[in-house]
């Protein structure tokens, strides 16, 4: 049987709130780095005071140059995934977040972004999992994947050994299919048959040298050979091989991915559980939908995290720990 599990709505208050200082309240910041065949990874671990030993969450961003704490320099600074460390450090839960290959302070890493794949973040993502588990300060690891991430954590989650998983925003269809979705909202006519031209190429395993200047961004040359290991693989199906419990929260405010494609994620795993949050965008801030409410909350780190998000994942990893795992 299916549980969804529905957040009121946020009083208009709530969004004026004061943001929380950096530090979370009777917690210890310290500094991580991951030593790799191709260079050193860089992340912040935040473990609440107190006895061990603690479950810890290894929290992956999501697409693109962003951060460690959610921030992006083509999408704003919202500091989503800082705050959510640390809503999770004040529930007694550990954190390790970090910059991923090739971003910020693991740009040394891998400089060439023709470099990157799939592939690589999730050995990535295996091996900070496989670090935090040979301290004895922990004694669960929970995967927690944010939009992209969400895949990356899904794909991750039997070799790194995971307890639980939380995919947060995560899209149940192949990702060409989410973004010919987005496209066709937003290009005129001329330029979405090129991107789908495009698209086509490159699910055929083709590299495009010649791309419009309007689609550079998504599309420019440097970036294809991700975009070729990323196409391939199918989030729904990942999703659904695992035999963890898992935690599937999603926003009905968010314009990045939609509430069906967390429903058709709990189809995939039925005995996944459902969080649906009211008003909750794609950065987890509470938002209106039109798109200049949206923006702003992009690029606003004072905004407070969607109520009772960092205090319904913490219950779910609390429990976790007593649920079946799946046949």
């Amino acid at each position: 049987m299916t549980r969804a599990l529905l957040l009121p709505l946020l009083l208009c208050s709530a969004l004026l709130q004061a943001a929380p200082p950096d530090a979370a309240h009777s917690s210890v910041q310290h500094p991580m780095r991951l030593q790799t065949a191709q260079g050193t990874l860089h992340g912040t671990l935040l473990k609440p005071s107190g006895a061990s030993p603690v479950a810890v969450a290894l929290l992956i961003a999501g697409s693109g140059p962003t951060d460690r704490d959610g921030n992006n320099p083509h999408g704003g600074q919202s500091d989503s995934l800082k705050r959510l460390a640390q809503s999770l450090a004040k529930q007694g839960i550990a954190s390790l977040r970090y910059d991923k290959r090739g971003v910020a302070a693991s740009r040394a890493a891998t400089p060439d972004e023709r470099d990157l794949s799939v592939e690589r973040y999730v050995s990535d993502a295996v091996a900070w999992a496989h670090l935090l588990m040979a301290d004895p300060a922990f004694d669960r690891l929970i995967l927690i994947g944010h939009s992209e991430g969400a895949l990356i954590a899904s794909l991750a989650a039997e070799e790194a050994q995971a307890d639980a998983l939380v995919v947060i925003a995560g899209s149940s269809r192949p990702i060409d299919q989410l973004l010919r979705e987005q496209l066709a909202a937003r290009l005129p006519p001329p330029l979405l048959a090129q991107s789908n031209l495009l698209l086509d190429r490159l699910l055929a395993g083709q590299l495009s040298p010649q791309v419009p200047k309007q689609l550079q961004v998504l599309f420019r040359p440097s970036v294809q050979p991700y975009l070729i290991s990323l196409l391939q693989q199918n989030p729904g199906q990942a999703f659904a091989r695992l035999q963890i419990p898992a935690l599937i929260v999603q926003g009905n405010h968010d314009i990045q991915v939609s509430v069906a494609d967390a429903q058709a994620l709990q189809k995939a795993k039925p005995d996944a559980e459902l969080l649906i949050i009211p008003g909750m965008n794609h950065m987890l801030r509470i938002s209106a939908l039109d798109l200049t409410a949206q923006l702003a909350s992009y690029d606003n780190p004072r905004l407070p995290l969607a109520h009772g998000l960092g205090e319904q994942i913490a219950h779910f990893i609390q429990r976790s720990s007593s649920m079946p795992a799946s046949s």
